[in-house]
């Protein structure tokens, strides 16, 4: 089977994996989550925690949202098993266990504490405390260029938001070191930037009153949306409790 390119690979669908997603594919990468839907947080009960959201939320509503905003950006995602990652001389391979193959020029590994497939992987520094973990720097970056780490799996505290952050930074870090153009995610007021005689940085955008209004009136009836459904999907038990 033919390997499916893309600029990045993900290996990891929760909170981490998600969020490095979106800012990749809203850079205008193109990126390929491959999630084996054991996220965590579809454990969580009820989310509390989460800056921006009082009263809370349904952990699995929020991974929807975030696999939704994500997708907007050009994200792919596929539900898949990730076997195997190996270097190549264009990047890395990615196979999983349904025989999938998909080739990137960069990963991002963001899987809690599962290391197995990258076993093949030379170079990988694995940390056992407890639990696996990759090492990194302190920006996501492993021993091996052009491969990074991000989340849980990068030692990050087992909290969603800093999972999120981390993933968003992680990200941001490969842009850098594709030498990619990148700012800021600002959507600027009309004239923030070009009304001071300054050229659009890489990543923003100025949009006008009208524009501005639109897209607040699209995100007031995507959140509510997300209301409605936010009491359907239950949470799943730890495997080693008793039905």
């Amino acid at each position: 089977m033919d390997a499916l390119e893309t600029a990045v690979v993900i290996v990891g669908g929760g909170v981490a994996g998600r969020a490095a997603g979106l800012f990749t594919a809203r850079n205008g990468l193109e990126t390929i989550v491959l999630d084996d839907g054991s996220s965590l947080l579809r454990r969580n009960a009820h989310l509390e925690n989460y800056p921006g959201l009082p009263g809370g939320i349904n952990a699995r509503v929020l991974l929807e949202r975030m696999t939704e905003q994500a997708a907007d950006a050009g994200c792919q995602f596929e539900t898949a098993t990730v076997d195997a990652l190996e270097r190549t001389a264009d990047g890395f391979l990615a196979t999983t266990a349904a025989g999938e193959r998909y080739q990137a020029e960069n990963a991002i590994v963001a899987t809690k504490n599962e290391v197995g497939y990258l076993d093949s992987l030379a170079g990988v520094e694995i940390v056992d405390r407890g639990k696996s973990f990759v090492a990194t720097d302190g920006r996501g970056r492993t021993a091996v260029d052009g491969l990074y780490a991000a989340g849980r799996l990068a030692g990050k505290p087992h909290q969603t938001i800093v999972a999120a952050g981390h993933g968003s930074e992680v990200a941001i870090t490969l842009l850098e070191d594709r030498e990619e153009p990148f700012y800021h995610d600002w959507v600027a007021p009309a004239g923030y930037f070009t009304g001071r005689g300054r050229d659009m940085p890489p990543g923003c955008e100025e949009i006008d009153k009208t524009t501005r209004l639109e897209r607040e009136h699209e995100g007031r009836q995507r959140r509510q949306q997300l209301l409605e459904a936010q009491l359907s999907p239950p949470p799943e038990q730890h495997p080693s409790v008793e039905q």
